[in-house]
């Protein structure tokens, strides 16, 4: 049985190895850091040299050298100068590597999001995927540009301060190096107390974030159930998880500073003491013990500032892990490289001995076979949870039939490119998505390139242009995230003008008019017969007048079609649909 720590230490140097390679890029730039490190770090070390001499220079009262200590003043201020210019480029070139690095990996995470399958989306909450892009992101770029600014100078300086503490006296450079590793085993025993903590402080923040998402998301209904109390204990419940992993993440973190401050305390004592001993016995001046106490404290000082960077690379390692976790998520399956463009289909649609399920103990479709002539109007209908979404998830490619094939003119649709098969089908679904930009960019999401007439022409079909004509900047005017600032009805209109102007060959409506007005839905059913004529068209129907100009009716129950035929054989037939039209659509007779 593996012990827990050697699994979590083998995911941290397997997240660590592949932060390296996102660092690989950039080598140029973290080589030229690392040499303007080395010389602030020796610049800055050879200050407690000159320093030194300086108080050489002060032999006794009216016995000082000013030409000397001036001579050593203008050294100081010449290396103080350079120090600090080399200091500002080198920061510069690490918030540069730091922040391309943030924004490759950024870029690559948003993009492998688009390709990742649907079933991973519908999975996971958006607010945690949110939280993985952009916070935990953010989380590592601090821990990043932490490693970049303090490790490479604090590990040069320490380097640095030992090879000038031996060439002024090895002995008591012998005592600091053998006190040193105990700050070490302090250092790690933190650390990996701290990186669990930190790993569950960023689980928890994306579920908090996907709670509050899911909230804000629906806070209509959640007043109008009056769910506020009930909503407020579970983000209570949460977010007090995430204040219980926060504190012990940051109590084992900042004990680090105190303990290893702690041992440089000693060195020091042991440092001056030993120091003091050999000034008075002569056998180092007063000059050289300035100098090895300042390069004592510069020496614990980078440790101090190294145990800071180990801690917060612990919660950026477990940031960036969570992030690698999406990256390493399987792709939607590839296409094929001989896939076929579907171009000018003609919408004959078969769907041969399909089977499908969400679940692998639940089976939803199975056995599922039809034939669509071109041009033919199917109305789907059945009970909820009957299967009619799924077909138009499989119709789509929104998932793939794991038995049986669909084909689209006697092409398996898993050999069609993905781009090419969905550009040919129009969809209009009851939910409606809008994205925050104007009315314009948004009814012409499908064809970026449509000129002004033909975008107003397809609001015109879609009688959404009188009302576009009275918002404040007319087709100009930005609508809210989501849509916000529209009624239901409107965004349900802007979206079939999206429809219309792209024209596609084969349409696939779910409640495409569910939230608009009965007038309004007349007209916009006689505009989808004319969109709909020489068309392949797939209608989830839950209304009477779909369903009776339908070419034919699919009768859907337990993911099977359980009868299909034009209105009147159905109703003939005194069956399944017989049943359901006189509970659901006869009244509206």
């Amino acid at each position: 049985m593996k012990h827990p720590s050697s699994d979590r230490q083998k995911k941290q140097k397997q997240t660590l190895k592949r932060i390296l390679r996102y660092i690989r890029p950039y080598s140029g730039l973290v080589i030229l850091s690392l040499l303007l490190s080395i010389l602030t770090v020796g610049l800055t070390l050879y200050v407690p040299i000159l320093t030194g001499r300086g108080v050489d220079q002060i032999v006794g009262e009216g016995n000082v050298n000013f030409d000397g200590l001036l001579a050593v003043i203008a050294s100081i201020v010449v290396s103080v100068l350079i120090t600090s210019l080399a200091q500002w480029i080198m920061n510069h070139i690490n918030n540069q590597i730091t922040y391309r690095i943030v924004r490759d990996l950024r870029v690559q995470a948003f993009e492998h999001l688009q390709d990742l399958p649907l079933s991973y989306v519908d999975r996971h909450p958006s607010g945690d995927l949110i939280s993985r892009i952009v916070t935990d992101i953010d989380q590592f770029s601090d821990g990043l540009l932490l490693g970049f600014t303090q490790l490479f100078t604090g590990v040069a300086t320490i380097l640095g301060t030992i090879l000038f503490m031996l060439a002024i006296n090895p002995w008591i450079t012998l005592i600091v190096v053998l006190l040193s590793p105990l700050s070490f085993v302090v250092a790690n025993f933190i650390a990996k107390k701290s990186f669990s903590m930190f790993k569950k402080q960023s689980e928890t923040r994306g579920e908090l974030t996907g709670f509050t998402n899911e909230m804000l998301g629906g806070i209509k209904v959640v007043q109008a159930f009056n769910y506020q109390q009930d909503a407020d204990r579970r983000f209570d419940e949460i977010n007090d998880r995430l204040s219980e992993y926060s504190l012990k993440a940051t109590f084992f973190s900042s004990i680090t500073n105190p303990a290893t401050r702690f041992m440089y305390s000693a060195i020091y004592a042991g440092v001056a003491i030993s120091g003091g001993l050999l000034a008075i016995a002569g056998s180092i001046t007063v000059g050289q013990l300035s100098s090895f106490l300042s390069y004592t404290n510069q020496y614990t000082k980078p440790f101090n500032d190294i145990t800071s960077v180990l801690t917060e690379f612990q919660n950026s390692l477990a940031s960036a892990a969570r992030v690698f976790e999406l990256l390493d998520e399987p792709s939607a399956p590839a296409e094929p490289k001989d896939a076929v463009v579907l171009e000018h289909p003609r919408g004959e649609i078969c769907l041969s001995h399909v089977d499908f399920s969400y679940a692998p103990d639940v089976t939803l479709i199975k056995d599922l076979n039809l034939s669509v002539a071109p041009g033919q109007r199917i109305a789907i209908v059945g009970p909820t949870g009957c299967g009619k979404t799924t077909l138009i998830n499989l119709l789509m490619r929104f998932y793939d039939v794991q038995k049986g094939s669909i084909q689209v003119d006697g092409c398996d649709i898993r050999g069609i490119t993905r781009r090419s098969l969905r550009i040919s089908y129009g969809m209009v679904l009851q939910e409606t998505w809008l994205k925050a930009a104007s009315i314009r960019d948004n009814i012409a999401y499908g064809r970026p390139d449509a000129s002004e007439e033909e975008i107003i022409a397809a609001a015109k079909k879609a009688h959404a242009h009188s009302f576009i004509q009275r918002m404040p900047e007319g087709y100009d005017t930005v609508i809210a995230e989501g849509g916000g600032n529209l009624s239901q009805g409107q965004k349900q209109l802007l979206c079939i003008a999206r429809i219309m102007l792209c024209l596609p060959p084969m349409l696939i409506l779910d409640e495409a008019t569910s939230s608009i007005d009965t007038r309004t839905e007349i007209r916009i059913q006689r505009a989808f017969e004319t969109l709909m004529e020489g068309r392949t068209s797939f209608i989830v129907a839950h209304r009477l007048s779909t369903i009776q100009n339908a070419d034919r009716i699919l009768v859907m129950n337990q993911g099977q079609i359980v009868e299909q035929g034009t209105h009147e054989e159905l109703l003939a037939k005194k069956g399944f649909y017989f049943h359901l039209y006189n509970s659901q659509f006869a009244a509206e007779e």
